[in-house]
């Protein structure tokens, strides 16, 4: 089987090429549903390289995921590169790119030849069918990354410091910034770290100030994940691995005089409280009632020290991102496809989504806007409520979305207090300074979105 497919790109080769060469292209160019790599840190065309990557979500045990590994077996002109199958899914495959000048851009010309395991010869036309998705999702995604980069190439390469660097918007990010010549230095909570790694412990409040010497940014994206239940010891681990950690950063970015001179936290749309029906949300507003709304005030607080010493610190207050690879959607995919989805939630209920894409170049944007500081929503521009999420969802799945989910579905996978305050919102929460501040989504209409992130 051979697929071909040309993209003409609005770039000089010359800046596509770049892009291609560097550590995180191949990160962006995959779906993260669809595989993760082994080593998101290397990158290059160069011939003789081994690419390794996992095959699913990367919330699936690693032994219920497939090994895939390539070999990069040519690079015998600037833009040309030949990756090749040593162990996988396929019998044989074989991958050609070549990346040359297009009148006043650039084409890409993608020439794949694989061939099935034996007894598969049936499946082809699903195959071919994937393989086009896959390398429509590539177009879309590189279009978007170099949109991104080009408006910010007035400002200098930056080097900066990424905590959660190995979570899901975590390890997008820094394939981001590293596609666009800055440098990532992944701070991580081991002993020994490899090359550009920084070690913290913010369990025992311990960071070096001399490890952030050179560094410009420090994006903090660490947490525990709220999407489990809610018991006393769970709601202590989820607030300390967020307060405590914010704090020691705040405190070591305080006390350092050549250190980083921002810092972009983590935040969440949560402040505002689970049901504000009828409000339209904006950064202004003081806050709402409950676990995540008592959370987040504190989290945020936490960067005080910082602030106060004169860093800038930006506060993303994220939305529902919306991704195959985790998150809120990913679990919904199964009743969809399986004919029984449907919304889970009351029908006018509002929903603030936003792009895995969006929101990762949300806080590229605000590591490299000097001038954007203190709470920024992180959503989509256009909220929709839950029976128009539904219907969406099931239109770009060609499948129905006539069942509600009952309450009780959610409440005994996550427990009550976790499933009230994480599916049962109801907040319409506005992008409009994220926007004011030169941020373009790539990604407007819900459908827009699902249509990438699903690859339909």
């Amino acid at each position: 089987m051979r697929i071909r497919s040309t993209t003409h790109l609005p770039h000089a080769p010359e800046a596509v090429r770049g892009w291609h060469d560097r550590p995180g292209a191949l990160v962006r160019l995959t779906p993260p549903g669809l595989a993760s790599a082994d080593a998101p840190a290397e990158g290059g065309m160069q011939a003789g390289r081994l690419v390794t990557a996992h095959l699913g979500p990367p919330m699936l045990p690693t032994a219920l995921r497939p090994h895939w590994t390539l070999r990069h077996l040519e690079h015998d002109s600037p833009g040309r590169f030949v990756d090749q199958q040593v162990r996988g899914p396929f019998r044989t495959w074989r991958h050609e790119h070549s990346i040359e000048a297009d009148g006043t851009g650039t084409a890409i010309h993608d020439s794949i030849e694989l061939e099935l395991p034996r007894g598969l010869a049936r499946l082809a036309p699903l195959v071919e069918s994937q393989v086009r998705r896959l390398l429509g999702f590539r177009e879309r995604q590189l279009r978007d990354d170099l949109a991104f980069h080009a408006r910010s190439a007035h400002l200098p390469r930056r080097t900066i410091a990424i905590t959660g660097s190995s979570g899901l918007i975590g390890t997008q990010l820094a394939a981001l910034l590293e596609t666009g010549g800055h440098t990532v230095r992944r701070m991580v909570r081991e002993d020994q770290v490899g090359p550009g790694e920084i070690s913290w412990d913010p369990k025992a409040g311990q960071l070096d100030p001399a490890d952030l010497e050179g560094v410009d940014v420090v994006v903090n994206l660490a947490g525990r994940s709220i999407a489990t239940r809610w018991t006393p010891t769970t709601r202590r681990e989820i607030r300390d691995s967020r307060v405590n950690g914010t704090a020691l950063i705040s405190r070591t970015l305080a006390g350092v005089r050549e250190g980083p001179s921002a810092l972009v936290q983590a935040s969440a749309i949560g402040v505002y409280g689970p049901r504000r029906p009828g409000e339209l949300l904006t950064e202004a507003d003081g806050g709402g009632e409950g676990f995540l709304a008592d959370l987040v005030r504190d989290w945020e607080g936490s960067t005080h020290a910082a602030a106060e010493a004169g860093v800038r610190v930006a506060q993303v207050r994220t939305g529902m991102a919306l991704t195959d690879g985790g998150g809120p959607l990913l679990p919904q995919l199964p009743l969809f496809l399986a004919g029984v989805g449907g919304r889970l939630n009351d029908a006018g209920a509002m929903t603030s989504w936003i792009s895995l894409d969006d929101i990762v170049r949300t806080f590229a944007h605000a590591a490299l806007s000097a001038e954007l500081h203190g709470p920024v929503n992180g959503v989509g521009p256009q909220p929709v409520d839950a029976r128009e999420f539904a219907r969406t969802l099931g239109r770009v799945l060609r499948r129905p979305s006539l069942l509600p989910v009952p309450p009780l579905g959610p409440r005994m996978v996550l427990g009550g207090a976790a499933a009230d305050e994480l599916i049962r919102t109801d907040q319409e929460v506005s992008d409009s300074r994220l926007r004011a501040s030169g941020f373009e989504p790539a990604h407007r209409t819900l459908e827009e979105t699902l249509r990438h992130v699903l690859r339909r």
